[in-house]
């Protein structure tokens, strides 16, 4: 048991560079939220709903992470920071990494029968913070959800998805060559933005800005009457048109 907690916190110190020890991630609220988590999810797969629901209580007043007590959740899970709500029937890979207010959210059942309402996220998936992931979806291996985006549809593996609605960045993780993203989200960091972001909004109004002040600088050159021809000119014109 020390073993395996020693390896957890060492895999939270290898995303994370703040901590200076095992100690101080000891502290972590995501720590204490997925270890009550262990307990609650205990006690609810024993059928003792309400033991189950008081330890989730708890935890949800200490560390401001909602799990329900039904949610399976694999090895190495990490919530930075927190504020985070996971549904009864998400299910969570191993390595997996969540930034805070992120929402592992539920779709209603048309029929009225509850059944996998919530997300399934795979091996080494990265939410970054502010995301919604909604429905009874899956998020495929190593797939990164960028900042606030909204995710309603499956994530194929390897996947970058940013937007509202989320979209695929169309990123393959194999040309990542690194094996965590922080906030999902691979800008500035051995990647080219552009590259990962699709929509220049901002760069194209730039650029077409640009070519309006281009068209409207040679509409005013060409508007612009001859300069009177000197008499002297004028002579030489003529001369030379007579001898010709």
């Amino acid at each position: 048991m020390f073993e395996r907690l020693t390896a957890y916190l060492d895999s939270i110190r290898a995303r994370d560079p703040a901590p200076r020890s095992r100690w101080e991630i000891l502290l972590y609220p995501g720590v204490w939220a997925l270890g009550l988590h262990r307990v609650a999810h205990w006690l609810f797969t024993g059928q003792l709903f309400f033991l189950a629901r008081l330890v989730n209580h708890l935890s949800r007043w200490l560390t401001a992470i909602d799990i329900h007590p039904g949610a399976r959740i694999g090895r190495n899970f990490f919530i930075d920071h927190g504020f985070t709500v996971i549904g009864e029937t998400a299910e969570i890979g191993d390595n997996v990494t969540i930034y805070q207010c992120v929402t592992l959210g539920g779709s209603n059942p048309t029929n009225g029968l509850a059944g996998k309402r919530h997300p399934t996220l795979e091996d080494g998936v990265i939410i970054g913070s502010g995301a919604q992931i909604i429905g009874p979806i899956t998020v495929g291996r190593r797939a990164r959800v960028g900042a606030n985006a909204v995710v309603l549809d499956d994530v194929p593996e390897g996947a970058t998805m940013i937007g509202l609605k989320a979209r695929s960045t169309l990123v393959p993780a194999e040309t990542w060559l690194r094996e965590f993203i922080p906030y999902g989200t691979p800008c500035r960091d051995g990647q080219d933005c552009e590259e990962v972001r699709p929509d220049r909004a901002e760069t194209l109004e730039l650029q077409i800005a640009e070519l309006r002040a281009e068209v409207a600088l040679l509409r005013a050159e060409r508007q612009q009457p001859e300069p009177p021809t000197p008499p002297v000119t004028r002579r030489v014109r003529a001369v030379r048109k007579a001898e010709g």
